[in-house]
């Protein structure tokens, strides 16, 4: 799925929809594969340098030099933290496209990439006529991301999202802990902890408490073993 840059999320950290970068048609483009997992590094190498527009560098870490790159490939961990020092970095200083390929799907997993900046978004079982369009698009100075996941994400940007302080009450019931002890915890009143997971169970779609953290687990907004502690 193609995205114009215009429509990505412009209060991302990182996410000015900078086009200075962008590769002029018959040039080719320079790609650091720097992926954290050296097995999909040799799987997206080996597929991107059988076409004769793409010139491949492959690094262990993204500790390489960048090298003039037009688009670098990341996982979702080195991708987040790229994009954290890519928004200290001088705003003149061009900087390249950063691709992100992972298995992780999940709608909060997908919704930090994006507002952190990222200009694509790549699921690892995608086949390779994508990751290659990928490339190329944001190459050209827009954005792209899995067609898999356009309609988690676009449902994902309807809801309102949730506050600061219902999201520390939603790790706290992910700990299993009752009110009172998540009003001592942060140092408020058992009242607005009522208040903050009934706004929780509206925002969530739940019935119950288990059932928001079972939710919350799902778009990924706790870990996968919160379910099991709610209990």
């Amino acid at each position: 799925m193609r995205v114009d840059t215009r429509s990505w999320p412009q209060s991302a950290v990182g996410g000015t929809g900078n086009t200075n970068g962008i590769v002029q048609q018959g040039d080719k483009v320079h790609v650091l594969i720097a992926h954290s997992d050296p097995i999909v590094n040799a799987g997206l190498a080996a597929l991107l340098s059988a076409n004769s527009d793409m010139q491949i560098t492959v690094a262990s870490s993204e500790a390489a030099s960048l090298g003039g790159a037009d688009v670098i490939v990341l996982d979702h961990r080195n991708g987040l933290e790229h994009m954290r020092r890519a928004a200290n970095a001088h705003h003149g200083d061009s900087q390249p496209r950063v691709l992100i390929v992972t298995q992780l799907e999940r709608e909060w997993e997908v919704r930090t990439a994006m507002m952190a900046g990222v200009h694509g978004y790549l699921l690892q079982n995608s086949d390779a006529e994508q990751l290659l369009t990928a490339v190329r698009t944001l190459s050209r100075g827009m954005r792209y991301l899995s067609a898999d996941l356009s309609r988690c994400v676009a449902d994902s940007f309807t809801r309102i999202g949730l506050t600061s302080r219902e999201t520390d009450v939603l790790q706290l019931l992910a700990q299993g802990q009752c009110n009172k002890s998540i009003a001592r915890e942060l140092g408020i009143g058992v009242g607005t902890v009522k208040t903050h997971v009934k706004g929780l169970f509206d925002k969530l779609g739940a019935t119950a408490r288990t059932h928001a953290v079972v939710l919350a687990t799902r778009r990924g907004l706790v870990g996968d073993s919160a379910a099991s502690q709610a209990h």
